[in-house]
C-alpha cells in the first residue's frame, strides 16, 4: 500500500486536524501524531505549524500535500486497474448515511453487499443531512446516502429509490379514523418533529410551503434527533408527527400506532451523492452498482 505516513499527513492536512484525522482513519491521536513527526523527521523540517489550537500548513507542508495528493490518486487508480485485471474486489468502502437510511434501510443493504463482496471493508459513519453532505464534500467519506435535496453542484446527485411519509398519531387520537389529511388540517395540533438540519424536517418544511402554510404555523411541541424518538413520543400522546413509512414496520404490525395518508401524497428521494471527480475505487463502483440493482428491486416490489 502507499506510505502509511503519507496517508496519514494527506488526511491530517485535508482536515486540518488531528482530531478529526484520527477519527476518518479509525486511529488514536498519538498514533497520528507519531506518523507525522516521522515524516518532520524524515524531510528535516516541519509540516504543521500549530497555534491556539489550530494548525496550518508550512511552505514544506504544503509542496509535500500538492505531491501526495497526485501520488495517492495514482497509486489507487493503479490498485483499482490490477483488480479490475484480477477480478478481485477488495479495500475500505466510507459510507455515511443520514439518521432514517441509517437505522432503517442500510443494515439489509450492506448485509446483502458483504455477503457478495467480504474482502470490502464497510465503515458506516451516520449523521443528519446535512452533516453527511459535509462529509462528502470534505471527502470523509466516499459516498453519502440522505434524504433531502442536494445543491453543491460538485457532488453527483444519484437518486435511488423513493420513499413515503404519512402522518402518525396515537392510536385514540381522534384523527387516528381519518384515510387522509391535507396539511392545513394539522395546524394547532401539538407536532413533533426532527432537529434542524435533518432531511426529513427539510421535506415536511418544503411540503407545507407547497401546500399553503408552513412549519412556523405549527403548533411544535418538541424536537427529537432520531425518528425512534418521535416515535416513542407520538406514543405517549405528546402529539402527532409526519414520518416514513420505512420506519414504521414494527409499529404497523403491533399496532402500537395509527397512520394516515397525506394529501396530496408527500414522497422524497432516497439519493446517492459523492464527488464528481472523485476516482472511484473498484469496491465504491461495484457498491454503486449494488445500491442501484438493490433499488431496482425495492421498486419492483412497491409497484407489487
Amino acid at each position: 500500500m502507499a506510505d502509511r505516513r503519507l496517508q496519514v499527513f494527506f488526511t491530517v492536512a485535508r482536515l486540518l486536524s488531528f482530531t478529526k484525522a484520527a477519527d476518518s482513519l479509525h486511529m488514536t491521536q498519538p498514533a497520528v501524531t507519531f506518523q507525522i513527526r516521522q515524516l518532520e523527521e524524515y524531510f528535516n523540517t516541519r509540516l504543521f505549524d500549530r497555534t491556539h489550537n489550530k494548525i496550518s500548513l508550512t511552505d514544506a507542508g504544503e509542496q509535500v500535500y500538492q505531491y501526495a495528493d497526485r501520488i495517492i490518486a495514482l497509486y489507487n487508480e493503479m490498485d483499482n486497474e490490477v483488480r479490475r485485471l484480477t477480478g478481485d474486489v477488495m479495500g475500505l468502502l466510507l459510507i455515511g448515511a443520514s439518521t432514517t437510511i441509517a437505522e432503517y434501510v442500510i443494515p439489509a443493504l450492506l448485509g446483502e453487499f458483504q455477503k457478495q463482496f467480504p474482502e470490502v471493508k464497510i465503515r458506516v459513519r451516520v449523521s443528519n443531512s446535512i452533516g453527511i453532505v459535509h462529509m462528502v464534500e470534505n471527502n470523509e467519506v466516499d459516498i453519502g446516502i440522505v434524504e433531502s435535496p442536494v445543491s453543491n453542484k460538485n457532488l453527483v446527485v444519484e437518486v435511488c429509490w423513493h420513499d413515503n411519509l404519512v402522518l402518525i398519531c396515537p392510536n385514540d387520537h381522534k384523527l387516528a379514523g381519518r384515510t387522509s389529511i391535507s396539511a392545513a388540517d394539522l395546524v394547532g395540533y401539538p407536532f413533533l418533529c426532527r432537529e434542524e438540519g435533518s432531511g426529513t424536517r427539510d421535506v415536511i418544511s418544503s411540503y407545507f410551503e407547497e401546500n399553503g402554510t408552513s412549519l412556523s404555523q405549527m403548533n411544535i411541541a418538541m424536537e427529537f434527533g432520531s425518528p425512534e424518538s418521535v416515535k416513542s413520543a407520538v406514543e405517549a400522546g405528546l402529539g402527532l408527527s409526519i414520518i416514513s413509512e420505512a420506519t414504521l414496520t414494527k409499529e404497523i404490525g403491533l399496532k402500537t400506532l395509527a397512520t394516515v395518508k397525506l394529501d396530496p401524497p408527500l414522497v422524497r428521494p432516497f439519493t446517492l451523492v459523492y464527488q464528481r471527480q472523485k476516482f472511484r475505487l473498484r469496491a465504491m463502483e461495484e457498491f454503486m452498482g449494488f445500491a442501484h440493482d438493490h433499488c431496482e428491486k425495492q421498486k419492483t416490489g412497491d409497484d407489487g
